[in-house]
């Protein structure tokens, strides 16, 4: 029995979601942390400032604004303004979402120090105090009380919940389930696994054996699914042409983008990635901060998984184009 769909990944009763794989994922690098992992037997992490010291965006404490690696993109500063009689700009409780890679502070002022996350464009916060100190609003953003430019705030629209293609991911998806892990490959059957061909993974990534010939770590099932790059379109063509490095740091090269998490959408991917591990997988329905249903190729003694699990914060989301 599937567990119900989040407002916030409303679907359709019959369509699916895509996850990637929780450990390695197509080099010696890609094994997923697994304090980063909250899967069906782990802890979910709990999003607020303690867990953002594993975000190595927001976790950043640079001296100047100007010294941030994304200096130029994120917007804070704004005009001065007497917050002494004036009248708020939303009401407590009204949704916003950010209009540029915003700056969420410990208070009303651009000081380097303040800094506690960077809010994706796009990410939904809720008033807490509308009244402007500064041109700053006091907001809460996924449980984090802090203060952000008004100038980067408007009324939020909901997210779309998915277009014909992000269903098609699913259903390029849903037959891979059952088939093992194969570090570094990407190919399965649309008729889906049996006991003699689903195969099998053993020891320890990149270390491990394999036995079989179908299967998929977790970038060489979501590049599969998304069928990128554009030739790769037979899922039963073995093809493995992008590891979590390319998902997390060069989507200006390729199809995809960042999204905000929060928007999130069935057919979107979590991707992480760090100098020592990295994962991805397939959005499916719930929640992009709690409980999700994904697809993923989870690891080595799991295999292509359709499962309930959640996601660190040091998890972004990214969308095809």
């Amino acid at each position: 029995m599937r567990a119900p769909t989040s407002a916030l990944f409303s679907v359709a009763a019959s369509s699916l979601l895509l996850v990637a794989p929780l450990a390695g994922c197509g080099n010696t690098y890609e094994t997923e942390d697994p304090s980063l992992v909250s899967g069906v037997d782990d802890h979910p992490p709990t999003y607020d400032a303690v867990d953002d010291s594993v975000d190595p965006v927001a976790d950043a404490a640079p001296t100047t604004d100007a010294a941030r690696p994304d200096a130029g993109s994120v917007k804070d500063a704004g005009p001065a303004a007497d917050a002494g009689g004036i009248a708020a700009l939303w009401a407590v409780g009204t949704k916003l979402q950010t209009t540029a890679n915003l700056n969420l502070r410990s208070a009303p002022d651009a000081v380097a120090s303040n800094v506690l996350r960077v809010m994706p464009t796009g990410t939904v916060v809720v008033v807490v105090d509308g009244r402007p100190q500064n041109a700053f609003v006091k907001v809460d953003q996924a449980g984090l009380v802090g203060w952000a430019s008004s100038k980067y705030l408007e009324a939020y629209t909901p997210a779309p919940t998915g277009t014909t293609n992000q269903l098609d991911y699913v259903a390029r998806a849903k037959p891979a389930v059952g088939f093992g892990y194969w570090w570094g490959h990407g190919r399965w059957l649309t008729t889906g696994p049996t006991s003699a061909n689903k195969g099998g993974c053993s020891g320890n990534c990149p270390s491990c054996t394999y036995s079989g010939s179908y299967g998929a770590d977790c970038s060489g099932y979501v590049a599969k699914i998304w069928q990128v790059p554009a030739s790769n379109t037979n899922v039963t063509v073995d093809s493995h042409p992008y590891s979590t490095d390319t998902f997390y740091n060069h989507q200006n090269k390729y199809a995809w983008r960042d999204v905000a998490r929060d928007r999130a959408v069935v057919g979107d991917a979590l991707v992480y990635r760090t100098s020592s591990a990295g994962h991805i997988f397939l959005v499916e329905s719930g929640d992009p901060w709690g409980n999700m249903w994904v697809y993923e190729a989870r690891g080595c003694s799991f295999g292509v998984m359709h499962d309930l699990r959640t996601a660190a914060s040091a998890y972004k989301a990214i969308r095809m184009q």
